[in-house]
């Protein structure tokens, strides 16, 4: 697919003066592409939490795993993946055409860093296809319509959901906005999603998305665990159901070794029948 030449809009929204939380999660994976006021912002949070960087990679491999599980074992083609992020190593159609060359990846954000790089460095395999969606997670009928220009609605669709539903506060309705989404695409499609949890015992995470809702952009909103389980109702939960990013289905443990250690980072993978 030739490349597109990022539109000099892109540019003039780049606010290099505020820390981002995807040039933060750029940073903490170990990329190249962020600010010195993204590197400030986040050595802060991993002074109020040290383990906030395991998030980030747990979430990486998570995404591994579960797009080479949904191209082996579940035969999907497609996917859609909102809140893309910026690009690092083993992007989600990097997995999945490494398995099969002709998978359909969109990738969807509205970050305007993440879209620069997006068209420049994920580019497709030649026997399948990578389309970018410049659009918010709440717009589902103009996410839909675009998206549509690479998909085949008619065909089952994997939809990537990691990290970005924190984005969407309690008033914006983000079970209905994951809802819609899913009713979009046909039985057969999956919806793979992780979100970052709250409880009693996670003081210091809350202490770290205090400090970022303080200081950088977009707000995050915590929800507990049952509330991320909701967002797979009416769909068919995948085993080990909803878990941290650490421990879904880890690979190469030895026998009798105990699990990883856990996140407050939480994942599933489940199918629309």
């Amino acid at each position: 697919m030739p490349e597109n030449s990022p539109a000099p809009s892109l540019h003039s929204r780049i606010n290099s003066r505020q820390p981002h939380t995807a040039r933060i999660w750029n940073y903490w994976l170990g990329g190249r592409d962020h600010y010195e006021v993204d590197r400030a912002a986040g050595d802060h949070i991993r002074e109020l939490h040290p383990g906030i960087s395991e998030y980030a990679r747990a979430d990486r491999l998570f995404l591994g795993r579960a797009v080479r599980h949904l191209v082996t074992k579940c035969g999907i083609r497609q996917f859609l993946d909102i809140g893309t992020g910026l690009p690092t190593a083993d992007n989600t159609h990097e997995v999945a055409q490494r398995l099969a060359p002709d998978t359909r990846v969109v990738y969807v954000d509205n970050d305007p860093l993440v879209m620069v790089h997006a068209r420049a460095l994920l580019t497709s395999a030649p026997e399948g296809c990578t389309d970018h969606v410049d659009e918010d997670l709440r717009n589902v009928d103009a996410i839909i319509e675009e998206a549509g220009r690479t998909l085949d609605f008619t065909r089952p669709v994997a939809l990537m959901l990691l990290g970005v539903v924190i984005f969407l506060g309690d008033d914006e309705d983000p079970h209905g906005v994951v809802r819609r989404l899913v009713d979009a695409l046909p039985p057969g499609s999956h919806l793979a999603l992780s979100h970052t949890i709250t409880g009693p015992a996670l003081s210091d995470v809350d202490a770290a998305v205090r400090y970022w809702n303080a200081h950088g952009t977009p707000r995050l909103t915590q929800r507990r665990i049952e509330e991320v389980a909701r967002f797979f109702d009416g769909l068919d939960l995948l085993e080990p159901g909803v878990v941290s990013c650490s421990r879904w289905r880890p690979e190469g443990s030895p026998a009798g070794q105990d699990e990883p250690a856990e996140v407050a980072m939480y994942c599933g993978v489940a199918r629309k029948p």
